[in-house]
């Protein structure tokens, strides 16, 4: 029973009452209601004084008391009522940090988990110039974004509301990475260097450039893509020439602490990584390229140790495996991290497939069959744009699950608990459209990355990101 009063001054019951007057409107409600924004909120600092303080004038607040309302009866029940509709994001996120709440609006204003069975466009973040996105990445934890546009970068924090603009020297950028909170590593294929910007002081604060006194190909490296671990940053860096590698960068230093895979780019087994991605659970680094042409596409994959310094297993396509599908190479390749699990995307069939980063070997993939009776006769998501084929395919991978955006249409592959006579695993797998007809014809899908409990896509010349959040009243279009 001493945990119930613990929060409350010797004396007072978490049922007493307590009066407040904000804007000359007043309030009445418990200690405890109020106490539940937390020990350091300035309503919990107010409560205190109200027990100290013998005068029975309730305490004022000069602030606006129809936001007040709707933030008391978030304290109440955890819940928004349908009266802060009246009110932007912006409008109650700056009244409950007054308040010291700020944590429990996130929560109440958070969308739920995400699920792309049950996932639908609720906004586009435009910038307020150059629309065209050219990068973006995404904050896992908050679902927080940075838009490269330009030469700019502009920065939307948890609830989407613009936070910062900052303008680099860079022309254009065409790779971004967050690998701090506040720092910005950027990239551009029209410039040499890898540049750092801080965004709480919209400075540039650092440059990491790929030379070598002994080799005169190198000179002039641009930076095509951009990965972080806890200590160490990778770039991929390509010459004019067509010299390229991976450098791993010290984080704490800023220097270069080691090159992987120095190769010139003459053939399509040779072209610098276009994607980096680091699978803490195995210290791994994986980079694939994928190049097209008059003979369709071809491109490689390939795994490093960076303590080493060492290629553990690489593929390359067409070609490659007893039965990698000759002539129907991937045409995008993406890491689940979570699972250390490769897919690709077969360029002329549009197939999945999968390989266990635990388990790879000459020929380690699996091509997932559709497992949703109501999709075996369809082309591509959203009932448009891809002929059921892998041309202006891009796939990524998030909260295990595997989207694929195939030209306009968006789909989803999720996990299903259970088992086969056609399966060797532990699960099978379920495809379903993300997205209704009407979004696939917004344009070609040219990105796809998830964070928080959002993802977000961008699109060829189309002005800004959509943003794609889980409902539990949106109109789920799993089956059509």
């Amino acid at each position: 029973m001493g945990d119930e009063n613990s929060n409350s001054a010797p004396g007072r019951h978490p049922n007493d009452r307590i009066k407040l007057n904000v804007g000359g409107k007043l309030f009445e409600t418990t200690l405890s209601t109020i106490q539940s924004g937390g020990s350091d909120s300035l309503l919990a600092a107010l409560s205190n004084r109200t027990t100290q303080d013998p005068s029975p004038s309730p305490v004022f607040i000069d602030r606006d008391p129809e936001i007040f309302s709707v933030l008391l009866s978030l304290l109440r029940s955890n819940r928004l009522p349908s009266t802060s509709r009246r009110f932007s994001k912006q409008e109650l996120a700056d009244e409950a940090l007054y308040y010291g709440i700020e944590s429990h609006l996130k929560s109440a204003m958070s969308p739920p988990p995400f699920a792309g069975i049950d996932a639908s466009i609720v906004s586009t973040i435009r910038p307020a110039s150059e629309g065209l996105p050219s990068a973006f990445t995404a904050a896992a934890g908050d679902g927080s974004i940075w838009i490269a546009h330009g030469g700019q970068i502009s920065s939307y924090d948890w609830n989407l509301y613009h936070t910062a603009t900052i303008r680099t020297h860079l022309e254009d950028i065409t790779s971004i990475c967050r690998v701090w909170p506040e720092i910005a590593v950027v990239g551009s294929e029209s410039a040499a260097g890898l540049h750092f910007y801080n965004f709480s002081s919209g400075r540039h604060v650092g440059t990491t450039q790929w030379t070598d006194p002994t080799d005169t190909r190198i000179y002039k490296a641009r930076v095509t893509a951009i990965a972080g671990s806890p200590s160490s940053i990778f770039a991929s860096f390509d010459c004019p020439h067509k010299e390229n590698c991976v450098l791993v960068i010290d984080k704490s230093t800023l220097q270069i602490s080691s090159e992987l895979c120095r190769q010139s780019g003459n053939s399509a087994k040779h072209v610098v990584p276009e994607k980096l991605t680091w699978i803490p659970e195995k210290n791994l680094l994986v980079g694939t390229a994928v190049t097209s042409g008059a003979f369709g596409y071809s491109g490689y994959i390939r795994l490093w140790d960076p303590r080493s310094g060492n290629v553990i297993w690489e593929t390359s396509e067409p070609g490659s495996g007893r039965s990698s599908r000759y002539g129907d190479s991937f045409a995008d390749v993406a890491v689940d991290t979570d699972e250390a699990t490769l897919y690709k995307i077969c360029s002329k069939s549009g197939d999945l497939g999968m390989a266990d980063v635990r388990k790879l070997g000459d020929d380690p993939w699996v091509y997932l069959k559709d497992r949703n009776p109501s999709m075996r006769n369809t082309t591509s998501g959203g009932g448009g744009g891809g002929g059921g084929e892998g041309n202006n395919s891009v796939i990524h991978c998030y909260r295990k699950q595997v989207f694929v955006g195939r030209g306009g249409g968006l789909e989803v592959w999720s996990r299903v608990e259970g088992r086969d006579d056609e399966s060797e695993e532990g699960f099978l797998h379920r495809r379903n459209f993300v997205d209704k007809v009407e979004d696939c014809e917004r344009g070609i899908i040219m990105r796809i990355e998830g964070g928080g409990d959002r993802l977000f896509v961008s699109r060829e010349n189309v002005e800004g990101i959509e943003v794609w959040e889980s409902s539990h009243s949106s109109a789920t279009v799993s089956v059509l």
